[in-house]
């Protein structure tokens, strides 16, 4: 009977302990979060709270290609019980199923469909080289509409590599992933898992923004994968961590909703793949928070076997 309290002391110190790490200094959801003005008329600047309940957080309107209009959720229901949200965390259509990709990504946008690229030979700057190979890309209708191609950032050798859907307005403004209020809560999360941001690496499957934030299509995903594709090549990392239902639905090539995904075994041609919930449908559901923390622990165990 001994034995069993100091197991459950045990326990409850745990959870406290993981609990402060996610709500504490380290972890909490930005104190602003911007609203795009030019974005759906339901848009509005709101400030915040971090411990106000999930059903009065405003939503976040254009980070990271995240839904318009996403239904706040009530705090208390499971994750798992949870009926994806519009945007992030939605059931897609069967007609928007992510397509698959093509063979592998064209070393120029003149290359002819089916060719195969030549190898780039990894001396340090291949992830640069690929880069400028792509950047100026018309393949899709977005390369028209882009204000920056958001590539990637972080380190170009690095063992975690987290794969969002598409860049927001703050991405395509400035040309780096992850940098509005989402953004910020993801660097307290790396943060949290005792890293930096510079220590991984970050992009999209898209690398030009959709129009007001709208979901990917299946052609623009179709054309782009290639090059998130390329990137895993070169990047090699040792575990993929998909942000949101759309990364996780095109990398897995399945339909499932983002609560049925996470929590489960996956990988990608061969790497350890983590699926979780995007920050920004954080931001909009506090009761999330906790089963991401969870996933973010895990993709650190295989990562290096860092125990958090």
């Amino acid at each position: 009977m001994e034995k069993s309290n100091e197991d459950g002391l045990s326990e409850a110190r745990r959870y406290l302990t993981d609990l402060m790490v996610f709500e504490g200094a380290k972890f909490v959801v930005p104190i602003e979060v911007k609203a795009e003005k030019a974005s759906s008329p339901q848009a509005v600047e709101s400030t915040v709270d971090p411990m106000a309940p999930a059903e009065e957080v405003v939503a976040l309107v254009g980070e990271e290609a995240d839904a318009d209009a996403a239904p706040i959720i009530g705090p208390m229901a499971p994750a798992e019980e949870i009926v994806a949200p519009a945007g992030e965390e939605a059931d897609a259509d069967a007609t928007d199923l992510p397509m698959p990709a093509t063979a592998i990504v064209a070393a120029a946008d003149g290359q002819a469909a089916g060719q195969v690229e030549e190898p780039i030979a990894d001396d340090g700057n291949a992830l640069d080289i690929f880069r400028q190979q792509i950047c100026d890309c018309s393949k899709c209708s977005l390369g028209s509409t882009r204000q920056n191609f958001v590539f990637g950032a972080g380190n170009p050798a690095a063992g975690i590599m987290f794969v969002g859907e598409a860049p927001g307005a703050d991405e395509d403004r400035q040309g780096e992933p992850f940098v509005g209020a989402a953004g910020q809560l993801l660097n307290k999360i790396i943060s949290a898992m005792d890293l930096r941001r510079e220590d991984v690496y970050i992009c999209n499957i898209l690398k030009c923004r959709p129009p007001n934030n709208r979901d990917p299509q299946p052609d623009e995903i179709e054309q782009c994968e290639p090059y998130l594709k390329r990137q895993i090549e070169l990047i090699q990392p040792k575990v993929i961590c998909t942000l949101g239902r759309f990364a996780a639905q095109t990398l897995l090539r399945s339909s499932d909703s983002m609560g049925h995904m996470r929590g489960q075994s996956h990988q990608y041609e061969g790497i350890p793949l983590v699926a979780t919930y995007h920050p920004a449908a954080l931001l909009r559901n506090a009761e999330w928070k906790r089963p991401t923390w969870e996933d973010m622990k895990r993709v650190r165990q295989i990562y290096d076997g860092v125990e958090l």
